[in-house]
């Protein structure tokens, strides 16, 4: 891909010579002068340890950049997603909360 075609919070397929087997798909966080930062969405489960080593997280020139294709047996990222929940008071908690 070229950088006029990259633009950020893009999903883009990818793949790393160096730190990954298998191509991934990631989403543009920032554009450099000739690569990309990515978060990693989806991957290979063979690249999982890496991707963990890695914080999601990695820098791509845009020659190994592509554009998206469902990716076959890949792994997504999950998120952290916290839920807050009202909680009910217990009487036992109101009697101790009275003396």
């Amino acid at each position: 891909m070229k950088k006029a075609d990259v633009k950020v919070g893009a999903i883009v397929g990818a793949r790393s010579e160096e730190e990954l087997k298998k191509p991934f798909q990631g989403k543009v966080e920032k554009i450099y002068e000739n690569s990309a930062l990515l978060t990693i969405t989806s991957y290979d489960p063979v690249d999982a340890t890496a991707i963990s080593d890695l914080n999601n997280k990695i820098v791509v020139n845009f020659k190994n950049l592509k554009a998206v294709r469902a990716a076959k047996n890949s792994k997504t990222v999950s998120t952290n997603e916290v839920r807050v929940e009202k909680i009910a008071k217990t009487k036992k908690a109101d009697k101790d909360s009275k003396k």
